[in-house]
């Protein structure tokens, strides 16, 4: 049975583990939101062809590399027209309530981190033993 110190140090190690998960999760829904923000204000200002100003000072083996303007609309993809810059509020609201999560989450984690850290501080045998007994456990 795990003493009082070492339960609330191995509570604190969850707690961190999973708030460091959905800090990660937190961060790949925003990085989500924010590329297809990108697209939709892509799709409805599609960037100019690649190459027709600049095809003289290139060598012909580099020139011959540029990709064709439809390519280029292609990683627009189905569906990039101009209806979606519509879409455009709703995703900024998404991303500024996702920002809202992550602070929150990035707060608890920095609050589990110092209680963790103060925990070890106030008794460094307590990491050195939980792990001592985990190796012999085994």
């Amino acid at each position: 049975m795990p003493s009082r110190v070492e339960r609330p140090l191995h509570d604190l190690r969850l707690e961190r583990r999973a708030l460091r998960a959905e800090r990660d999760l937190v961060a790949w829904w925003r990085r989500l939101v924010r590329a297809r923000i990108d697209l939709a204000v892509a799709g409805a200002a599609t960037p100019g062809p690649l190459g027709e100003h600049v095809a003289f000072a290139l060598p012909l083996e580099v020139a011959l590399e540029v990709p064709r303007p439809d390519e280029l609309r292609a990683t627009l993809g189905e569906g990039t027209t101009g209806h979606d810059v519509g879409a455009l509020p709703q995703l900024r609201s998404l991303d500024a309530q996702l920002a809202r999560y992550e602070a929150g989450v990035l707060e608890a984690l920095a609050r589990t981190t110092s209680r963790l850290v103060a925990h070890v501080a106030a008794d460094p045998t307590s990491a050195a033993r939980r792990r001592t007994r985990s190796v012999e456990g085994r």
